[in-house]
C-alpha cells in the first residue's frame, strides 16, 4: 500500500488541523515517552549524579536536534507550497536539492558539534563530579547527527504533503525500541548513562529507515539526476527558508544553555530538579508542537493555492484548539505533577524532597503560563508555512533576550527560586514578535492578492 498525502486546501479547518496534529501528537509523546523513560531509567537505576549529569547537558542536545529540525522543516515548505499548487515536479525538485543540501549539513553539523561539546561544558562551569559523564553522553548524541537529519528531512516532506500517519508509525517504532534497549543496556548490562543515549541513536536509526521508505513510497516521489543536481535558484531558496529557521532554534538553545550555566551554580540537587521538569517539558508542549507542525503544512499548501482568508481562518481556529488543550494540560500538571516528578527522583529523603521542590516550582510556574508557549508554537509555525522564516528567527532572539537578562535578574533581586519565571518571559517577548509579524505579512499578502484583481 502506497503511503498517502493529504490536501488540505479544502474542508473544514478545524477537522483538517485535529486531523493532522492528532497523529503528530501521539508521535510526539511517544517521543518523549521514550526520553521520559531515559530519566526515570536513569533517575531509578543510576541516582541523582547520573540525572544531574544528563541535565547538564540538556540544552546542548537540544540545539542540535534543533538546528536539525530548522533545516529540514524550512526545506520541506517550498515542497508543502508546490504541492498546494499542484506541481510535483517543483515537490521532487525541491525535495532533491533539499536531501543533497541535509547530507552536506549533516557532516559540517558533527564535525562543529564535536568540536565544541569540552570547552561549552567548561564554560558552562559544569560541576567537575559530572563533567565527564556529561562529555560522554553528548559525544555519543552529536554522533548520530547524520540519522537524526535523515529521520528529520524525511518526517518533515511526509508532514508537508499531509501524511502524519507515517512518522507516527516511525514513532511508535522507535518508542518501543528505545524503552526495550534502556532497560537492557542500563539495567543488565550496566552500560550506565551510555547505555541510554545509545539505545536513543539505535531507535533513531530505525526511525530514520522506515520515514524514508515510507516517503519514497509515494508514487510521484522519486530522484532524478536532474532533481539531485543542485540548482542555484532552489537551493538559495531552501536556505533563504532553512538557515533562519535554524539559526532561531540555534538562538533559543544559547539562551537555555546560559540558564544552564546560571542553574550550575546552584548545586547537584537543583541540577536534578531542573532537569526532571525539563524532561515533561517535552510532554507539556507537545499538542502544541503538533498543532505548529500542522500549521505549517497548512498555511503552506494554502498559501500555494493562493486562499488567504483561508489561512486566517486556519490561524484563529488553531489558537481556539491550542487554548483548549493548554489548559487541560496545566490543571492537570497543577494537580498531579508532584505525583508524575516522582518517577524520575530518588535518593535520601533529604536529596528527593530538594529535588521535588525545584521540580515542581518549575513545573507549576511553567503550567500557569502554557496558552502563551501554545500561541508561540502556532504563530512561528504559520509564518514558516507562508514562506517567511526571518520574523520566526527575530522571535527567536526576542526569546533570546528575554530568557537572559530574566534569569540574570530575577535571581539577583527575587531568589533562585523564582529564575523559572524567565520561561514564560521569554515566551511572552517572543509571541509579541510573531503576532506583529503574523499581521504585518497576512496584510501584505493581501495587498498583493487584491492588486492583482
Amino acid at each position: 500500500m502506497k503511503s498517502s498525502t493529504r490536501d488540505m486546501t479544502a474542508g473544514k479547518p478545524a477537522v483538517l488541523l485535529l486531523q493532522f496534529a492528532l497523529p503528530l501528537m501521539a508521535g510526539n509523546l511517544f517521543q518523549e515517552f521514550y526520553t521520559v523513560v531515559d530519566t526515570i531509567i536513569v533517575g531509578q537505576f543510576l541516582g541523582v549524579h547520573a540525572l544531574a549529569a544528563i541535565g547538564a547537558g540538556g540544552w546542548i542536545t537540544w540545539m542540535m536536534t534543533s538546528a536539525i529540525q530548522g533545516f529540514t522543516q524550512g526545506f520541506s515548505v517550498p515542497a508543502a507550497q508546490a504541492f498546494g499548487a499542484g506541481n510535483r515536479d517543483h515537490v521532487r525538485k525541491n525535495m532533491g536539492n533539499a536531501a543533497v543540501m541535509a547530507v552536506i549539513l549533516s557532516v559540517i553539523l558533527l564535525a562543529a558539534g564535536e568540536a565544541i561539546l569540552r570547552p561549552l561544558l567548561v564554560l558552562l562551569d559544569t560541576p567537575e563530579e559530572i563533567l565527564p559523564t556529561t562529555l560522554m553522553y553528548l559525544r555519543i548524541y552529536y554522533a548520530a547527527c547524520p540519522v537524526m537529519m535523515v529521520f528529520n528531512f524525511a518526517a518533515c516532506n511526509l508532514r508537508a504533503l499531509g501524511n502524519s500517519q507515517a512518522p507516527l508509525r516511525a514513532m511508535i517504532m522507535a518508542s518501543v525500541i528505545n524503552v526495550v534497549l534502556d532497560l537492557l543496556f542500563v539495567g543488565p548490562l550496566h552500560f550506565g548513562v551510555a547505555g541510554a543515549v545509545i539505545a536513543t541513536v539505535i531507535a533513531q536509526l530505525f526511525a530514520a529507515v522506515y520515514s524514508m521508505y515510507c516517503l519514497f513510497r509515494i508514487d510521484f516521489i522519486y530522484f532524478t539526476g536532474e532533481d539531485l543536481r543542485l540548482s542555484r535558484k532552489f537551493c538559495f531558496r531552501l536556505l533563504a527558508l532553512g538557515a533562519p529557521m535554524s539559526l532561531q532554534n540555534i538562538i533559543i538553545s544559547i539562551g537555555g544553555i546560559i540558564v544552564q550555566f546560571i542553574v550550575n551554580q546552584f548545586g547537584i540537587t537543583f541540577i536534578a530538579g531542573f532537569t526532571a521538569t525539563n524532561r515533561l517539558y517535552g510532554l507539556i508542549e507537545t499538542a502544541g508542537i503538533s498543532y505548529g507542525y500542522a500549521m505549517t503544512t497548512y498555511t503552506g499548501q494554502n498559501k500555494g493555492a493562493g486562499l488567504y482568508k483561508r489561512i486566517r481562518q486556519g490561524v484563529r481556529t488553531a489558537h481556539v484548539i491550542g487554548l483548549i488543550t493548554s489548559v487541560s494540560i496545566s490543571m492537570i500538571m497543577i494537580f498531579y505533577g508532584k505525583n508524575i516528578l516522582n518517577l524520575f527522583i530518588t535518593g535520601t529523603p533529604k536529596e528527593a524532597a530538594a529535588t521535588m521542590e525545584v521540580a515542581y516550582r518549575y513545573l507549576f510556574i511553567m503550567s500557569l503560563f502554557l496558552p502563551i508557549l501554545y500561541s508561540l508554537h502556532i504563530l512561528r509555525s504559520s509564518l514558516t508555512g507562508l514562506g517567511n522564516s526571518t520574523i520566526p528567527m527575530f522571535s527567536g532572539v526576542a526569546e533570546l533576550i528575554m530568557r537572559v537578562s530574566s534569569s540574570f535578574l530575577i535571581p539577583l533581586y527575587f531568589g533562585e527560586m523564582n529564575l523559572f519565571f524567565a520561561e514564560p518571559i521569554a515566551w511572552a517577548g517572543a509571541v509579541a514578535v510573531l503576532l506583529c509579524g503574523y499581521l504585518w505579512t497576512m496584510h501584505r499578502l493581501t495587498g498583493r492578492e487584491k492588486a492583482v484583481k
